[in-house]
């Protein structure tokens, strides 16, 4: 199709051996510029050899694992595959169509009004969202410490900027646990957690600090957009220590240190376990089953978004997305599974399927 629209779209410049009267000129740039302006996306595309991923770094090692399976069928070459944070992702999925621009960015939350707008003004749509799976944030330590059971008003109360205290919101005065419930250990709060560029990060705001935040009365007399800030600005007196690579760093930290505490994906406890520990949140434990079942607190779907314009441009971009939500990647027995995801229910897997069968259909 695009070898014809080429041959058309030369012959479009014929005027300048079979000439036109004087005023069919406008009309022919017009028609030439508009035609290169539709065209020249594609044509970049074009010069994709294979399919390029970029985004959440909890959903890299699953990436990487589906790019893996998908080259060795030898049909396509093995896609490309960057950990980049979802909000990185975003920004460079949003950026525009053709060979620098990624094809898949995968996401650990939703993309937002604002992140949707900026990829429609760059010409970037239709974009197809997939779920291909659900994942639960834990608060990891080592396993030389003792287990801890925290709840989510705790959590708030170790992280955030600013406490309700006394009718007010005032500057974080917590420096031990203790000093929050005096059942909890005398260490001092020192939490390793995602930059702000990580989807996770934004994730851990919304539901571990967000709902206890919101309950007090000091914050319900806000304005939503004062609420947000007040209750999802983590605390930035050290406490808090921003980890911006690869979250596999943080494991040889916590390793070596007995009192700290990591934010973390479910999937780096499932291949870790003789390191990590989890809480438990609100009593209850992060396992396979309580993420799959949203009895967890801290559980959240993960997201590939897709361009829909890059489809048939880009060699085996809407197969690898089948393969990502294929039975024996994503199903409950899955590849997937073996690196920790959580499954969808079958239902809503299958749902998620059909989508991705549809972007191969027939445009």
């Amino acid at each position: 199709m695009h070898s014809w629209i080429l041959r058309r779209s030369t012959h479009t410049t014929a005027p300048a051996v079979m000439p036109r009267a004087p005023h069919a000129a406008p009309r022919t740039l017009i028609t030439t510029a508009l035609l290169a302006m539709f065209l020249a996306p594609l044509l970049r595309a074009q010069t994709h050899d294979r399919v390029r991923v970029v985004g959440s770094s909890t959903l890299f090692p699953f990436a990487a694992a589906v790019a893996e399976v998908f080259g060795r069928q030898g049909r396509w070459k093995t896609p490309i595959v960057e950990s980049t944070g979802t909000g990185g992702g975003f920004k460079l999925f949003c950026k525009g169509l053709g060979a620098d621009t990624p094809d898949i960015t995968d996401a650990s939350r939703p993309m937002t009004d604002t992140e949707r707008q900026t990829c429609a003004a760059n010409g970037v749509g239709p974009v197809i969202g997939i779920r291909v799976g659900s994942d639960g944030i834990i608060i990891a330590s080592s396993k030389r410490s003792p287990p801890m059971n925290l709840t989510r008003e705790q959590l708030y109360r170790a992280v955030a900027k600013a406490v309700a205290a006394g009718g007010h919101l005032v500057a974080n005065p917590y420096r031990r646990w203790s000093e929050i419930d005096p059942g909890l250990p005398d260490w001092p709060i020192r939490i390793l957690g995602p930059a702000p560029n990580h989807g996770t990060r934004d994730a851990f705001a919304a539901l571990a600090m967000a709902p206890p935040c919101e309950r007090h009365a000091e914050v319900r007399a806000l304005s939503k957009e004062e609420q947000k800030i007040a209750c999802q600005t983590v605390r930035e007196d050290g406490a808090w220590i921003d980890v911006a690579g690869d979250y596999g760093a943080l494991l040889g930290r916590l390793a070596n240190a007995p009192q700290t505490i990591a934010v973390l994906t479910f999937s780096y406890l499932d291949q870790n376990r003789d390191a990590i520990q989890a809480a438990r949140i609100d009593g209850v434990a992060p396992t396979f089953q309580s993420i799959g079942a949203w009895t967890y607190p801290l559980s959240r779907p993960l997201f590939l978004y897709v361009k829909k314009k890059h489809v048939g441009v880009v060699p085996g971009l809407a197969e690898f997305v089948q393969e990502f939500v294929s039975d024996r990647a994503a199903g409950a027995q899955g590849y997937l599974v073996d690196k920790g995801l959580g499954p969808l229910p079958k239902g809503f897997l299958e749902v998620e399927r059909a989508k991705a069968m549809r972007l191969a259909a027939p445009r």
